[in-house]
């Protein structure tokens, strides 16, 4: 399975941005898919997930309200929704598929910055 995560930028804060992680190989639709985001000196840290078919969505509290993530398997695609950006919220963004409960396969993440 290949990720490529794009859609990253430099916004201002109140800015909204939409990240999208395409797939490639493997079976798109049956894997859980997970965005996480990381910064210099920190551990990578869960910030959504939706499970195969979109019925479940899953967020962490730091970005719940702000966030939404979605998926269209026809596309193979997962998109990270991003509104009312902090500058908190700058880090660089990983999309990522779980299998067999382990976020087996990472994507190259895609940089998010957020001036105040």
């Amino acid at each position: 399975v290949q990720l490529q995560a794009s859609g990253g930028g430099l916004v201002q804060a109140g800015d909204s941005l939409r990240l999208s992680c395409a797939a490639s190989g493997g079976s798109f639709s049956s894997y859980r898919m997970g965005w996480f985001r990381q910064t210099p000196g920190k551990e990578r840290e869960f910030i959504a997930s939706i499970i195969w078919n979109g019925g479940s969505t899953y967020y962490a509290d730091s970005v719940k309200g702000r966030f939404t993530i979605s998926r269209d398997n026809a596309k193979n695609t997962v998109l990270l929704q991003m509104n009312n950006l902090k500058p908190d919220d700058t880090a660089i963004y990983y999309c990522a598929a779980r299998i067999d409960y382990e976020y087996k396969y990472w994507g190259r993440g895609t940089q998010v910055t957020v001036s105040s």
